[in-house]
C-alpha cells in the first residue's frame, strides 16, 4: 500500500539529492529514447518510489490510477533492452477532500483516509544501458553545430508583405491593438 505522504517525502529526498535528481533524468531519457511514451498511459504516470541506485541497476517505481493502466506492450519493450518490469495492483491512501462534517476524522480537522486502487510499475534498469543512452546523446549534442541558423530560402506570402511596407493586417490601430507594432 502506498502513502501519499511517501510520496511526497520520497520526491523531496530527491530534490535534496543532486545525484539522485541526475539519475532520474537520465532514467527518464532511457524511456524517452526507447519511445516507450507512444504506448498508451505511460506518459501520465507518477513517480511512487526510487530510484533506488545501487552497484548495476537503478529502480523507479510509477504509479497508474487503476482504470489508466499503462500498456503492457511499452514494458515489453524495455524487456529486449534487460530491464526487469514487474507490474503489481496497490491501493493509495489518499486524505478525503473535506466538504462536508461528516468529511471529518473524529476528533480532528483532517479529511477521513480513502484507498484508491492504482497500478505499480517497477523497473530495473541496467546501469550499462543509461551509460550507453547518455553517452549517445552528449555525442549527439556535441555534433550539432551551434551557430548555424537555419534561414529559409524561399520568403513566405507575410514576408513579401512587410518588404513592401504593407501592413498585411497585423498591427496598427485598426488591429485593436493600440498603435503599438506585432511581431511574429
Amino acid at each position: 500500500m502506498q502513502d501519499v505522504l511517501d510520496i511526497i517525502k520520497n520526491i523531496e529526498n530527491i530534490y535534496d539529492s543532486n545525484t539522485a535528481f541526475q539519475v532520474l533524468k537520465d532514467f527518464e531519457r532511457v524511456l524517452d529514447e526507447l519511445d516507450l511514451y507512444v504506448y498508451k498511459n505511460w506518459a501520465s504516470g507518477e513517480l511512487a518510489k526510487g530510484p533506488d541506485i545501487e552497484r548495476h541497476w537503478v529502480t523507479c517505481t510509477f504509479m497508474w490510477d487503476e482504470k489508466s493502466m499503462p500498456d503492457p506492450m511499452g514494458g515489453k519493450r524495455l524487456l529486449d533492452y534487460d530491464c526487469k518490469v514487474r507490474y503489481k495492483k496497490s491501493k493509495l491512501m489518499k486524505p478525503r477532500k473535506i466538504r462536508k462534517p461528516s468529511d471529518m476524522r473524529p476528533g480532528s480537522k483532517k479529511g477521513k483516509l480513502d484507498l484508491e486502487p492504482i497500478w505499480l510499475v517497477e523497473i530495473q534498469m541496467p546501469k550499462k544501458l543509461i551509460a550507453d543512452i547518455y553517452t549517445g546523446y552528449m555525442e549527439e549534442i556535441l555534433s550539432e553545430p551551434q551557430d548555424e541558423v537555419n534561414i529559409p530560402s524561399e520568403t513566405q506570402p507575410a514576408d513579401d508583405l512587410s518588404l513592401e511596407g504593407g501592413d498585411a493586417g497585423l498591427g496598427g490601430e485598426d488591429a485593436g491593438l493600440g498603435g503599438e507594432e506585432a511581431t511574429l
